[in-house]
């Protein structure tokens, strides 16, 4: 036990003996510091990230389909995964509820939209159209005003136009369209329009609307689901603006960060975004080309704004931005331009105008909880469907409100989404025997279908008779196929369950229990021959889920990188310090001591070494992360707000990362030692002794 203790105190009081000891130390705390501070980042990213993805969708686990060629790939939205569809959920519902550590199971599908928005003159003149319709008419005032914004867009575009004209090479952009807008803008198209207001409002749609080449087309993800289920599973779902969809009613609710970026008024966004980056992140528009970008797109894209006021707003508006600017310009688009035209001493000022006193003037969002929503969707087989949905409001994730990618996916009731998809629903069932029976189709067989046809005395085949059409009598008979309103009916829980989707998401009572409930509803589902498959969350998020699995790839491989690194310089530096004690260990052996204290000596003292610069670098380490669970790590972008779940990550130090760094000190400085410790061995006490001579 003595000559233990000896070799402690030997090698305690070399540690700091030599230069070469404290690069070998230095080396060992820094690649010992580096493997706690980033074990403990990425360990906490991972919990971050699997909040976040778990709490937004996923859940813990996902089942699907096992036939299917891809499997689940909720935020790789850019591409829907080839799933096939689950025939009835209903079926297998009751049977992953069963396992005592689940607590909900929530149908789901993906899928991607699309959303046609006619420009700003084409709202305008519906809003006309039903003003002046007989079912939505709307008092004279209302009609007037409706009127003299149009005139006044009318007489946008011509001013517009007609600078086209003056700077083109060839003269007129297009002689019919310069006629058609002379015609609108006439007093004499404007004082016959009451007489016949709809040929006048074809005329402005057809002839006039496509001038202004500002409409949109929206994709918009989302994702169909039992809505309340959706609500009562995930619990940092939460609704921002409007209601949430009433339960069994078809109907959506966008996401909050899709409403914004893609529903809201352009000028109005950049100005938000840039808002966002002064107050939140101290940036300054003087040093960020990206905030310099939007001032300049916001003064130089000001017609949204001004097509959408009448002439009393707009003089409302010259008024307002001639008092902000100290201005006497009577120009709305100079002064707006003037306006939008920030820097980092006006832009909080001109910001608190823009939503105080011009933003009442025009309408922020292009569409508003309440409205219906035509969506159209790809079907399975590749074909074009299309329905009409009601928009309840809109909601947000908790804590990843500003995540584009959590923020990505908007959610749609289940009836609509199998319609979407093109799947056979009981509504469609209906809807086709109505229609067949209004028809007076009858069903004929495939093996009769020849006889039926085309044979003998039958009545299947009418004689076409020649008569003249009475469009009323036919569109307003007793015959008539009368189109349910689906935005108003209410579907029971069976009616929901029973039918397709494309997967499920299941929620644990225990989410530590992961790995072992997941091989208890595989083993579940295989047994019934449910045929499906179970995969965890983060599988189930595709690409996105993978980003953890390769950032411990690079921490591991840099890691491994430094040690290995490390090895060799520590190796070759514990060489140099044997050759440098050739005459201690000569004269050590020639009083006795022997080999395997020689031996247990050099490792001893290396060990230590690498023990204590060790033990330092993991207390700097653990200090370090102390301090960043208390600071945070700030999101930079959106990216980093969804891995971090939130604006911030606060990383907790891991007990894994420390004892992993001590056992890779342990390692690194007993391999690297070995080769010198057995060489010093070798060493007669004469030749060490002689050496030095």
């Amino acid at each position: 036990m003595s000559w233990v203790l000896l070799l402690l105190q030997t090698s305690l009081r070399n540690i700091f003996s030599s230069f070469l000891n404290m690069v070998i130390g230095i080396i060992i705390l820094v690649g010992t510091f580096f493997f706690v501070v980033g074990g403990s980042l990425v360990d906490s990213m991972d919990k971050s990230m699997s909040r976040s993805i778990i709490g937004s969708v996923a859940g813990n686990a996902q089942v699907y389909e096992a036939s299917s060629a891809d499997s689940p790939a909720i935020f790789d939205n850019w591409q829907i995964p080839d799933l096939d569809p689950i025939p009835d959920f209903s079926k297998i519902k009751g049977p992953l509820m069963s396992d005592t550590n689940v607590k909900a199971v929530v149908p789901e599908g993906v899928n991607t939209a699309i959303v046609v928005y006619g420009n700003t003159i084409d709202q305008v003149l519906e809003k006309l159209r039903k003003a002046v319709s007989p079912g939505t008419r709307q008092p004279k005032p209302v009609v007037e005003s409706l009127k003299a914004h149009v005139r006044q867009m009318v007489l946008d575009i011509q001013t517009d136009m007609g600078k086209v004209n003056r700077i083109a090479s060839n003269g007129s952009f297009d002689p019919d369209a310069a006629e058609n807008l002379k015609k609108a803008s006439s007093n004499t198209f404007w004082n016959s329009f009451d007489r016949d207001p709809f040929d006048h409002l074809e005329f402005l749609e057809n002839k006039i609307a496509y001038l202004i080449p500002d409409s949109d087309q929206i994709f918009l993800s989302y994702v169909g689901t039992d809505l309340d289920a959706f609500a009562k599973s995930f619990d940092r779902m939460e609704i921002v603006d409007g209601q949430m969809v009433p339960p069994g009613h078809r109907g959506m609710l966008l996401s909050k960060y899709v409403y914004e970026e893609m529903f809201k008024l352009k000028s109005a966004h950049r100005l938000d975004q840039i808002h966002e980056a002064l107050t939140e992140k101290n940036k300054k528009i003087a040093k960020d080309p990206d905030l310099q970008d939007l001032v300049k797109q916001n003064k130089l894209q000001t017609r949204e704004i001004v097509l959408q006021l009448d002439p009393l707003s707009g003089q409302k508006a010259v008024s307002i931005l001639q008092t902000a600017l100290n201005s006497k310009e009577t120009d709305l688009s100079k002064l707006l331009s003037a306006f939008l035209d920030t820097n980092d001493s006006n832009f909080e000022a001109r910001y608190k105008i823009f939503y105080d006193q011009l933003a009442p003037l025009v309408e922020l969002y292009r569409l508003k909880p309440g409205e219906l929503l035509t969506i159209k969707a790809y079907t399975k087989s590749g074909s074009v469907e299309a329905v009409n949905v009601k928009v309840y409001g809109t909601f947000q994730f908790k804590g990843l409100e500003k995540s584009g990618l959590a923020g990505g996916l908007s959610l749609m009731d289940l009836m609509s989404f199998r319609d979407l998809y093109g799947y056979v629903t009981p509504d469609k069932i209906a809807e086709t025997k109505a229609l067949e029976k209004a028809a007076g189709v009858k069903f004929v067989a495939r093996d009769q279908a020849e006889a039926d046809l085309f044979g003998g005395e039958t009545s299947d085949v009418e004689q076409s008779q020649q008569k003249a059409i009475n469009d009323r009598a036919e569109m307003g008979g007793s015959n008539k196929v009368k189109r349910v309103d689906l935005t108003q009916r209410v579907y029971s829980q069976d009616e929901i369950d029973k039918g397709v989707a494309m997967g499920a998401a299941i929620l644990l009572k225990d989410p530590s229990q992961l790995k072992a409930t997941m091989t208890r509803l595989q083993a579940a589902c295989d047994k019934d021959n449910l045929g499906l498959k179970v995969i965890d969350w983060q599988k189930a998020a595709g690409n996105l889920g993978q980003f953890v699995f390769v950032a411990k790839a690079i921490l591991y491989f840099a890691t491994a990188i430094i040690f290995v690194v490390a090895l060799v310089i520590i190796n070759n530096a514990v060489v140099m310090a044997t050759l440098q004690r050739m005459r201690e260990i000569g004269t050590m052996r020639a009083i006795g001591a022997r080999k395997s204290f020689v031996l247990a000596m050099v490792l001893t003292e290396t060990v230590v070494l690498g023990m204590v610069f060790g033990a330092i670098g993991s207390a700097l380490g653990s200090a370090f992360v102390v301090f960043l669970n208390h600071a945070g790590i700030p999101a930079s972008n959106d990216f980093l707000y969804f891995f971090f779940s939130g604006p911030r990550l606060y990383p907790d130090l891991n007990a894994g990362s420390l004892i992993g760094a001590f056992f890779v000190v342990l390692v690194v400085t007993c391999v690297s030692a070995l080769y010198p410790a057995m060489m010093a061995t070798k060493v007669s006490p004469i030749q060490a002794m002689a050496s030095d001579e």
